[in-house]
């Protein structure tokens, strides 16, 4: 029987990605990411629900998300559900449910004054596509509309 686990979220970041690197220097990146419901209840009222959803990202998603997202970016991204558990001193068990990200857009208009002013944005998406071209897979960034870009 086949299975499935794939997450597909647009949202803002609700903090700076914080990156760590594992005793192989392998980086790591946490961040959180709100998404919003809209509808409107049995009395006509407009009602908004937020869900926060915990990512992680490994490698050059990690460097990349910390050098160019911020609390407040909007992205896109794809993952799968992963739940990892631990002990705390007391001895009790707790567990976490997060996203680990498999391929993210920046969704901003810019991704960065600076960024902007030095080469633009076309460029700037070249070079991530050369950066991560020997060590993931990378969607086709040909038609991607200028100030927008695909990790993956």
């Amino acid at each position: 029987m086949a299975n499935l686990n794939k997450v597909t979220l647009i949202g803002r970041l609700g903090q700076d990605p914080e990156i760590r690197y594992t005793q192989s220097g392998s980086a790591v990146a946490n961040a959180t990411i709100a998404t919003n419901d809209y509808w409107t209840d049995k009395q006509g009222e407009k009602q908004e629900r937020t869900e926060w959803h915990s990512l992680v990202l490994w490698g050059k998603l990690a460097d990349l998300a910390q050098s160019y997202l911020k609390k407040g970016s909007q992205v896109y991204v794809e993952g799968r559900l992963q739940t990892r558990d631990w002990e705390d001193q007391q001895g009790q068990k707790h567990y976490k449910t997060e996203v680990v990200v498999t391929t993210m857009q920046f969704l901003d208009s810019r991704i960065s004054e600076s960024e902007s002013d030095q080469a633009g944005d076309l460029l700037h998406i070249k070079k991530v596509h050369l950066l991560l071209r020997n060590t993931h897979p990378v969607l086709d960034l040909i038609p991607l509309i200028p100030n927008k870009m695909m990790i993956t």
